[in-house]
């Protein structure tokens, strides 16, 4: 059974999830069918950050695995024998 903060962390998690994906999605979808003199357009970022956000976080996210899987193998690396 998980903790009650085991829970919280997973609810606050799923809770950012979906307000990003809300934001993401209103941003993408709806907004290009609103006036751009409309207040709305106010809280959402210009269009170009649409394309280059989720490049570098894959990106990041890809230079981040990389260094972990690195880190791995040289840690488990077993030393070389020596020959007499």
């Amino acid at each position: 059974m998980a903790t009650a903060t085991d829970q919280l962390v997973g609810f606050g998690l799923v809770a950012f999830s979906l307000v990003l994906f809300v934001y993401y999605t209103l941003w993408i979808i709806v907004l290009p069918f609103i006036d751009s003199d409309h207040g709305i357009h106010q809280y959402f970022l210009p269009r170009e950050y649409a394309v280059i956000i989720p490049v570098v976080a894959g990106l990041l996210l890809l230079l981040f695995i990389g260094v972990f899987i690195i880190f791995v193998m040289w840690k488990s690396r077993k030393p070389a024998k020596k020959s007499d």
